[in-house]
């Protein structure tokens, strides 16, 4: 409890303090944006968090959320590491929130849900939310297999917003040996990137007490969640559904499934971070 108030109260001394004059930052034309970011493997907790929204709200939810949080969760020593649209789900909105570990992601939700920044804003942002209690909490399942970390959209450069499409493919598992599932999966996996999909984690359920409890996490088993990112819907047409399909009709006849494999195809809003950029 002490280390949990000291943190609180250290974050907000920082935050506080003004830049030392002495310590010029360096332009972006001498440090590229992918230099300046956290690597993938320092978020070690991950929230899948799908919200419903009020019909016909998604627009304005987005708006707000892409407008205020995203930089406020930066300066915390989290990230919003993308969100998106689900296409099947036309209230449904998905965002991927990363911290560097359990006791980091206690002390940054203090910091920000009992901060300026959400109590300015929240009447506003609660009054479109139906429901957001759909909450996945994962890790990656190996060190290096945590959630892509890309640039910020550059407003100048991609003037049309993030592009492409992710989709997250979600395994109920029924057996504890998550290691041998993933070797069973290794193959599909696979063959989804020789097909031209990227890669953007493949992540478990992280088996932590919640730290946070006013927001809750699902607690109705263990998952397994592969994402990935397509240029386009053609590719996803053509080169991904298919090795999906199949799959999914593999892995669920391997008894290690409590159910069928949930594909969730997600469209990214204008200022998400995971979307698909040229090599």
């Amino acid at each position: 409890m002490y280390r949990f108030i000291a943190g609180v109260f250290l974050l907000s001394a920082m935050l506080g303090a003004p830049p030392a004059l002495g310590c010029p930052i360096p332009s972006t034309s001498q440090r590229p944006a992918m230099q300046n970011i956290s690597h993938p493997s320092d978020f070690q907790v991950i929230e899948f968090r799908r919200y419903q929204v009020k019909s016909g709200g998604r627009s304005s939810f987005i708006a707000y959320f892409e407008s205020f949080f995203p930089e406020a969760f930066q300066q915390l020593g989290a990230l919003a590491l993308g969100q998106f649209s689900e296409r099947a789900n036309q209230d449904g909105f998905t965002w991927l929130r990363g911290f560097k570990s359990m006791d980091e992601r206690a002390i940054v939700n203090s910091a920000f849900y009992y901060g300026p920044v959400w109590k300015e804003h929240r009447t506003r942002l609660n009054d479109l939310i139906v429901d957001s209690d759909n909450v996945l909490l994962l890790r990656p399942l190996r060190r290096d297999s945590g959630v892509s970390v890309l640039p910020a959209v550059d407003p100048v450069r991609e003037t049309s917003g993030a592009q492409g499409v992710v989709v997250a493919q979600i395994f109920a598992l029924k057996a504890n040996d998550v290691e041998l599932f993933a070797r069973q999966a290794a193959s599909a996996f696979d063959a989804y990137q020789a097909a031209g999909m990227r890669q953007a984690g493949l992540l478990v359920t992280l088996d932590a007490k919640n730290n946070f409890p006013q927001l809750p996490v699902r607690t109705d088993g263990l998952y397994l969640v592969w994402l990935g990112i397509a240029r386009d819907d053609r590719q996803l047409e053509i080169d991904f559904y298919p090795l999906a399909d199949r799959a999914a009709r593999q892995l669920a006849g391997d008894g290690l499934l409590r159910s069928a494999p949930e594909l969730v195809i997600l469209d990214p809003t204008r200022r998400s971070r995971l979307r698909w950029l040229a090599e």
